[in-house]
């Protein structure tokens, strides 16, 4: 088989791998993994603004929005307290910097955003090192968690 003809297979093959490496990882592994995403996405969409296909760099900034939505969404307001009160500021203001990512077409705020998402994936990585970290993440229960829109509208 050439090269070529792989390329579909190989693609489908990363994908279930991928699957079932988050089907199968522990949550706060899930977390970094999220992270890691949403930079990938917004790396990619820095590139199509680049190149001008807006239409693209819109679909993968959603994409990175849709993370960090989930992100919001998961917090455990009740147990996470000042923590999870920060980040879900962070999460919003990443949030207001995509938009205007998106609608002025300016890769600044999207530089802003990964640089973010980095620091906090250093973070989780640094604290999942320790396993306390891993025994209090343990003892969380699972909130189902619930996509939300930003006003209900997705821009």
């Amino acid at each position: 088989m050439t090269k070529e003809g792989m390329g579909p297979m190989l693609n489908y093959a990363q994908n279930q791998y991928r699957k079932t490496q988050v089907a199968t990882v522990d949550r706060g592994r899930l977390i970094v993994l999220l992270y890691e995403g949403a930079v990938s996405f917004l790396i990619k969409a820095k590139a199509c603004l680049a190149e001008g296909d807006i239409p693209g760099c819109a679909s993968l900034i959603n994409r990175a929005q849709d993370i960090i939505d989930e992100l919001n969404a998961s917090l455990n307001m009740e147990l996470g307290g000042e923590i999870a009160s920060n980040l879900r500021r962070l999460y919003l203001y990443m949030g207001d910097r995509l938009v205007r990512a998106k609608i002025r077409r300016e890769d600044a705020p999207l530089d802003e955003v990964i640089r973010i998402l980095t620091s906090l994936n250093e973070a989780w990585r640094e604290a999942l090192a320790k396993p306390e970290a891993q025994e209090v993440l343990n003892r969380q229960p699972v909130q189902p968690a619930t996509t939300q829109a930003r006003g209900g509208v997705r821009i």
